[in-house]
């Protein structure tokens, strides 16, 4: 926590579904759940000797890099995540690759928090599991790889 910051002001923000907006592949898509939005640096250690002579480990950083979103949805009569991931599939992934936001909303459909993400596309699609006895819905999850990502709101 940074100094100044009072730990009792304000609430956790409360998602309720996910806009997605992938250029002209995904343009303005709901889903239920995203999971992956993450960076980070890796950690490089630099053996040194000190002043003193003594051997020391510095630690400084490496590459950044990124996870892998996971964004799942209740599957319906679209095909617009399996025509995205099909330019994939034919080699172009020139014209797959794009940037998009990940909005997080609220109930009241209000924007509680905004990420953009650089240079993403789709590396895998899972279809539904389904049962012929069973009721649940069926779920759709495409996983989109990117190289970087930023926080907005």
């Amino acid at each position: 926590m940074a100094l100044g910051q009072d730990p009792l002001k304000g609430d956790p923000l409360v998602s309720c579904y996910f806009e997605v907006d992938f250029g002209d592949h995904l343009k303005n898509v709901r889903f239920t759940e995203v999971s992956g939005i993450n960076a980070e640096v890796a950690v490089v250690d630099h053996k040194i000797i000190s002043a003193k002579g003594q051997e020391v480990v510095r630690k400084v950083p490496g590459r950044a890099k990124w996870g892998e979103i996971t964004l799942k949805r209740g599957i319906t009569a679209e095909l617009d995540v399996y025509d995205w991931r099909q330019k994939v599939v034919e080699g172009k992934v020139d014209k797959a690759r794009t940037n998009g936001t990940i909005k997080m909303l609220e109930h009241d459909g209000n924007v509680a928090a905004i990420w953009q993400v650089t240079a993403a596309w789709p590396s895998k699609i899972n279809g539904p599991s389904l049962k012929s006895d069973g009721d649940e819905i069926g779920t759709e999850e495409i996983t989109v790889v990117y190289e970087d990502i930023t926080r907005e709101k």
